[in-house]
């Protein structure tokens, strides 16, 4: 669980709210914000003695995340298909939104990973469940061949028919490191540069174009971009408490070509999440850790998630990486005002690095070893409040966003 700085992010749109999701969390960062937070209480995620080995020079951490709702835009996809492969992506992303989390506290290894399966055996049969688990032992080697040592430690099946008319796949994460050697990004300060890393493209250790997806909105972006024929056609696919008119109301089915993109609008909502790992391994060996402030994973909060970190911090983000196009063609089919895709959707950048303006040059050479596109997209000031933090973005369009 990612820890806080008490900051209220309100304010989701009546579209998004209306089907059942929450870009900021409020209610439970309400509940956790007032429990332990650990050793490090502003690192990015919570972490622990090592109650494992009892070893004062070490500790520990666990971490939940899964792939979402993106899970049913796979079984879309085979349903009309009939390819049951695009599950080995979704396995991807549920270990993804594990282990990118925990790289911003500077885990690169010594890592366990288990997934769950949940599952109705009527709808789901074997052959997906076979591609689920052989998805997450590929990318697993993957992550393995760049040196970033993560096995897997089992996991589990569940045919729980009453709780979901398809599937759900979630991992959780844990991982021994030594405390010397935990990026803390409470210290994340004023005079820091900002530089982001690309959420789409094609990086060395992919074979496809990512469109940049990741896996937080994807409630949103399937409603907004697929039509009423999946509705009609696959009512299992969504909540039937929410209002019609805010279900596949889009325009676009899965074969559609995206505007702007090579790749088709299926293709690109269920692009798989890229891992950093292999990059912030090699910064972590480039660069002295005392040289890192912070990593900030843009997930839930995307550009506004940094505002949770570091104390009395203006985060201004005023040359953001250029818009990837299935973000552009949600906000047209959606018409979300820019406030509200900055903080759900990653719009481009989905990790941040917090250095001083010399490291510049050595962070920038890093990502484009690995064929990522990445560039200085602000800076860190004093905020005008010293009691909070405060985000500043520059939308593509010119206007300038205040968190």
């Amino acid at each position: 669980m990612d820890n806080a700085n008490d900051k209220n992010l309100s304010g989701s749109n009546g579209r998004y709210a209306a089907r059942g999701v929450s870009s900021s969390k409020d209610e439970v960062h309400a509940v956790v914000d007032k429990i332990d937070k650990g050793l490090f209480p502003g690192a990015f995620c919570k972490i622990t003695p090592d109650f494992l080995t009892n070893n004062p020079e070490f500790c520990a951490t666990t971490h939940a995340d899964g792939s979402g709702t993106k899970s049913l835009l796979a079984y879309l996809y085979w349903k009309e298909t009939g390819d049951a492969s695009v599950y080995r992506g979704i396995s991807q992303d549920s270990i993804v939104m594990n282990i990118d989390d925990l790289l911003c506290i500077g885990v690169t290894g010594n890592c366990l990973i288990s997934s769950t399966i949940n599952r109705n055996a009527k709808s789901i049969p074997g052959e997906v469940l076979a591609h689920l688990i052989q998805g997450n032992e590929e990318f697993l080697q993957l992550l393995r061949d760049y040196g970033v040592d993560i096995r897997s430690g089992g996991g589990e099946t569940a045919d729980v028919g009453d709780l979901t008319p398809t599937c759900t796949v979630d991992s959780c994460a844990t991982a021994i490191l030594r405390r010397d050697k935990v990026i803390d990004a409470s210290r994340i300060r004023p005079g820091l540069a900002i530089v982001a890393l690309a959420s789409s493209g094609t990086c060395a250790y992919e074979t496809v174009e990512n469109s940049g997806i990741s896996s937080n909105g994807l409630t949103s972006a399937r409603h907004e971009m697929l039509c009423k024929y999946y509705a009609e056609k696959y009512p299992e696919t969504f909540d039937a408490h929410i209002p019609s008119e805010f279900v596949y109301c889009g325009p676009y089915r899965l074969e559609d070509k995206l505007p702007g993109s090579t790749l088709t609008v299926g293709k690109a909502l269920l692009s798989p999440t890229r891992t950093y790992a292999p990059f912030v391994l090699r910064l972590l060996k480039e660069l002295p850790l005392q040289s890192v402030f912070g990593l900030i994973h843009n997930s839930g909060g995307a550009l506004t998630k940094c505002i949770r970190f570091g104390q009395g911090v203006r985060y201004v983000k005023n040359n953001l990486l250029p818009t990837p196009p299935i973000f552009k063609a949600i906000q047209e089919t959606s018409k979300t005002d820019n406030a509200e895709m900055h903080r759900v959707y990653n719009m481009g950048q989905r990790l941040e690095v917090y250095v001083e303006p010399k490291d510049v040059p050595a962070v920038l050479q890093l990502a484009q070893s690995l064929k990522i596109q990445a560039q200085q997209i602000g800076y860190t000031e004093a905020s005008t409040d010293p009691a909070v933090n405060q985000v500043v973005v520059t939308a593509a369009s010119g206007e300038v966003i205040e968190y």
